[in-house]
């Protein structure tokens, strides 16, 4: 069938929106016609060349549509459904069947080369094929190609202009903390990072009933939403020493630490903010792949500190995002308040507000 989709050619280039062609469901495969779909940091990672998906590209991977048709031997999903799209995972390897498909042995070709398993690719034009297979989707389209495996089924009553970021940036945020840390009830949280991602985290916190949730954020405009959602501070890193802040707040310091940075000497500078015994997540990506940060292995001996590296918050999709949609739904995880929607067509202009800091996360809906 002919579809619309926003193609990136090379690097740091405008997308621009071509009509390609788009294969019929394979066994295990599903037809989705995509309502809205999330603007992640990951998609311009991808676009900038920072990720090794060739171009041309189709990407995108915070689907969210209605299911048009299913492959042979689907049973999870049937036409007319609503659902999201989220990464894809083998299904066989250790880490999937004891649980965290985020960690699958084979998460990098799965998600990133471009094309399916057998190396065919679902998408082409005149010139031939085009890479997609995006996180099992490749959802900057009108419609995409998913499996079995990363559609979740939703309620009838799913607000489909919203819901596609819980697939992958408000998953991760939240789930690093739900999940990977599993935050317990009454402790302290430092999140480092206002972004969709850290926001998304400090909703988590509130779920879990975190008594202390502090922010840090260079923007004011964001920490003011994070106050909204729920955290008890927001700290300016202009305001001083990261650990001299926190400890203001905190004197024997943080229980729970979750990056959204990626930067290390901020990193770096939330090891004097630990409490003894304390957590620390990381989710951010680094601009440079090399980048590590000192840890003093007394010091991290001495306190206990825990050290999590995190994908997709550690979750089981099928489990977590209708969990919280249904919270969500109760108005207990309100991350609505912190997406901006563009008509799809306008994906440059979104991507242009994004790195302007005039919005915080962006959702492209299809008329």
């Amino acid at each position: 069938m002919e579809i619309t989709a926003a193609v990136a050619h090379k690097p740091m280039a405008d997308f621009t929106l071509e009509t390609l062609t788009l294969d019929a469901p394979r066994p295990g495969e599903v037809l989705v016609k995509v309502a809205a779909v999330g603007l992640c940091h990951t998609d311009l990672a991808a676009r900038a060349g920072m990720v090794p998906i060739p171009m041309p590209a189709v990407l995108g991977h915070e689907g969210a549509g209605t299911v048009v048709e299913v492959g042979e031997g689907v049973t999870k999903v049937a036409p007319g459904d609503k659902v999201a799209l989220t990464f894809t995972s083998c299904g066989q390897c250790t880490n999937c069947t004891l649980g965290s498909p985020a960690y699958c042995y084979q998460f990098l070709p799965l998600n990133y080369a471009g094309a399916r398993p057998d190396g065919s690719a679902p998408l082409t034009w005149a010139d031939g094929p085009v890479h997609s297979v995006f996180f099992g989707q490749s959802s900057f389209a009108s419609h995409a190609l998913a499996n079995e495996r990363n559609v979740v089924k939703l309620p009838e009553d799913a607000p489909l202009e919203l819901v596609g970021p819980l697939g992958c940036g408000i998953q991760t945020g939240a789930g690093a903390v739900m999940n990977s840390m599993a935050a317990h009830p009454g402790s302290s949280l430092l999140v480092m990072g206002g972004g969709s991602v850290g926001l998304a985290g400090v909703l988590g916190g509130v779920v879990q009933g975190c008594e202390t949730i502090i922010v840090l954020e260079p923007h004011q405009s964001r920490r003011a939403l994070a106050l909204e959602l729920g955290a008890t501070h927001a700290l300016d890193p202009a305001d001083g020493e990261l650990a001299e802040q926190v400890r203001a707040i905190l004197p024997f310091g943080v229980q729970y630490v979750f990056d959204t940075t990626g930067i290390p000497s901020v990193i770096s500078a939330s090891l004097g903010a630990m409490a003894p015994h304390a957590s620390l997540g990381l989710v951010g990506v680094p601009t440079d792949p090399t980048a590590s940060i000192e840890l003093n292995l007394m010091q991290a001996m001495i306190i206990g500190i825990k050290l999590y590296g995190i994908i997709e918050g550690g979750a089981v999709p099928d489990e977590f995002i209708p969990r919280l949609a249904a919270l969500h739904a109760q108005g207990r995880f309100p991350f609505d308040k912190m997406i901006t929607k563009f008509p799809f067509a306008q994906i440059n202009q979104a991507i242009e507000a994004g790195h302007q800091g005039e919005v915080v996360k962006v959702v492209l809906v299809h008329d």
